[in-house]
């Protein structure tokens, strides 16, 4: 029986999955916690590998390995392989004016600026993309920026140490990765294939090593220790493997961000910047609507009611749908989509009636599920066609959850049992390379069967949310 691992660097976690590399069965699993915060030493993640491997059983009678995680996070290495500074993650807000200035510096108006972007890279900068936090680095920061000898993304940079390379070993040529994480940079053309190293020249002021791109089914070679090593990808990308989404399906993951995404078969370019037009790990491409706030608005909610999330979701079922006209616009930590990284979240329509337990606890699942459905809506303008939806995430065990989802999406809703999702995708791509094909595991799970709501909750959100874009 050939064995698979498959590794999710995570922004608060590293977990490992061992699979049978025929069936997708899981049989041992590792799981470690990574530092909080908006920049994090590269070393950390290093260390939460080991120990996730550790509980994992090692990599003992493993065929193949292959590592997804997080998008978007700067990793800058000098010309020895020593890591700069500490990375800057995807939720690191401080880049938000740079991401402006390059939009600016583009065209002569901010909309021939938003139009270049996505045309040339399928994305439209904001705080969150590594081109944007790029910038900042130079325009912040210039004598590390003089330094960077080599730029990657954190799921690149554990895969190149996994692979025996490191300050001790600094080949930094060997820097591999894959189109979907790549497409989250600002510097990749996802509809073409290739970098356009031009921006990173024109950010930093010089040349630097970008990781290269392998193909869906691409060995990046063999660990030390014998496993064939996959090309990685981007977390979403990994997500649509592990849960086999194919076209016509449409992801939604209630997870520390919240992410719609879309399995087609054409490159997308919003110039409106809403729809990040990524590839995703096949060959296909990933057309992506990202939020800052999903299931951590459901833990603050129940903090502040002083309740368990199985409470909050007890309370939230009992309450009538709309929530009595209470609506939540949880845009607490900023937010990504729309593009307000200084937004505050709000509660609107109270009144002594609604003002009950119960509503605010309906108001924060409502809130969050219908910020994603604007974000349906902009998929559908780019081209998607949804069938249905595929609900994963911490968020999505909520009964709740599930309930609001087919009520505001419109359409059959299917919840996966619980698993790691992208370490399952990583797994399943580490099986692809081994076999040279992509295998196809059984996938169990929950239909929720499109319901036939009043569509209260959604347009009350798309009223209220309507006012913090004025």
């Amino acid at each position: 029986m050939a064995l698979v691992a498959g590794i999710d660097t995570s922004t608060q976690s590293c977990k490992v999955t061992v699979r049978d590399a025929e069936t997708g069965t899981l049989l041992r699993q590792g799981r470690a916690r990574h530092p909080q915060g908006t920049e994090v030493d590269p070393e950390r993640w290093w260390d939460a590998l080991q120990e996730a491997l550790r509980q994992a059983g090692g990599l003992n009678g493993v065929d193949a390995v292959s590592i997804a995680g997080q998008q978007h996070g700067l990793v800058c290495l000098d010309e020895h392989g020593e890591v700069i500074r500490p990375a800057l993650l995807w939720n690191d807000v401080r880049s938000a004016p740079d991401a402006d200035r390059l939009i600016a510096t583009a065209a002569p108006t901010p909309e021939l600026g938003r139009e270049h972007w996505a045309r040339t890279t399928g994305t439209v900068p904001v705080a969150s993309l590594t081109v944007a936090k790029l910038h900042w680095l130079a325009a912040n920061e210039p004598a590390n920026a003089r330094k960077v000898a080599a730029v990657c993304l954190p799921h690149d940079w554990l895969q190149w140490r996994l692979a025996g390379f490191g300050p001790g070993n600094p080949d930094l040529e060997a820097l591999v990765t894959d189109r979907s994480d790549a497409s989250g940079t600002g510097y990749y053309s996802a509809a073409r294939g290739v970098y356009l190293p031009e921006v990173v020249q024109g950010v930093l002021g010089h040349d630097v090593v970008l990781p290269r791109v392998l193909g869906p089914l691409e060995s990046a070679g063999r660990l030390p220790s014998g496993q064939l090593l996959g090309p990685g990808a981007g977390d979403n990308a990994a997500a649509a493997l592990g849960v086999g989404a194919q076209l016509g399906d449409v992801v939604v993951s209630l997870g520390t961000s919240g992410t719609i995404f879309a399995v087609s078969s054409a490159p997308s370019h919003d110039p409106e910047g809403v729809v990040a037009g990524f590839a995703d790990a096949t060959g296909n491409f990933l057309p992506l609507v990202c939020t800052l706030n999903a299931a951590r608005v459901f833990d603050a909610t129940a903090q502040l009611l002083g309740v368990k999330l199985d409470r909050l979701d007890a309370l939230a079922s009992a309450a009538r749908p709309g929530a009595g006209g209470l609506t939540m616009v949880p845009y607490f930590e900023g937010e990504r989509t729309p593009n307000l990284p200084h937004a505050k979240g709000g509660l609107h329509g109270m009144t002594l009636e609604n003002w009950t337990p119960g509503n605010v606890a309906r108001a924060a699942f409502e809130g969050v599920i219908a910020s994603l459905a604007l974000g349906l809506d902009a998929l559908e303008a780019q081209g998607a066609r949804a069938r249905r939806v595929i609900l994963i995430g911490g968020g999505s065990q909520a009964n709740t959850a599930r309930a609001v989802a087919a009520d505001v999406f419109g359409l059959p809703v299917l919840v996966p049992d619980p698993d790691e999702y992208v370490a399952r995708g990583a797994a399943a791509q580490a099986a692809g390379v081994l076999a040279g094909e992509f295998p196809v595991w059984p996938q169990d799970g929950h239909l929720v069967p499109q319901t036939l709501g009043d569509g209260a909750a959604l347009s009350a959100f798309r009223h209220w949310s309507a006012g913090y874009l004025g």
